[in-house]
């Protein structure tokens, strides 16, 4: 990138030792890694955010592309359409089948027979109400 040779780095280094003296150059070195470090994490926030610029505009311009070709076809074939739909199930209207069951709330579960003092028959298989469980933030804590 910068093109620097193998003298080029000597006549820096053997001027840094001169001018910042032997005790802190270990010191300026860090300092320096540091601020290395810091431009390296920049440059690739601002690459990673250029890249997420670019891949959305190309999924756009997709998106645009299959929904013109889309409108062609359906144009082109009219018919397909009532294809499609007797063969999709998620293009139909949905609709109770005798096949599907119907689908209903659980029934809260039932009071134990058994004294207070005696534990319930099932009380591991029972779960708490909703609002005694911990709320977990989605989304924190990854990568």
């Amino acid at each position: 990138m910068f093109d620097i040779g193998a003298s080029e780095i000597l006549i820096i280094i053997v001027v840094a030792v001169a001018v910042i003296g032997p005790k802190d150059m270990p010191a300026a070195l860090r300092q320096a890694g540091r601020w290395m470090g810091k431009m390296r994490r920049m440059s690739n926030h601002v690459r990673s955010g250029i890249d997420t610029m670019i891949r959305e505009a190309e999924m756009d311009d997709m998106e645009k592309e299959w929904k013109a070709q889309n409108e062609r076809i359906m144009r082109e074939h009219p018919d397909a359409a009532a294809d499609i739909a007797e063969f999709e199930p998620s293009m139909r209207p949905h609709t109770q089948s005798a096949e599907e069951p119907e689908m209903r709330p659980l029934a809260p579960p039932a009071e134990s027979d058994a004294p207070s003092g005696e534990p319930k028959a099932h009380d591991s298989d029972e779960l708490p109400p909703a609002s005694e469980l911990p709320q977990l933030p989605f989304g924190e804590g990854k990568g």
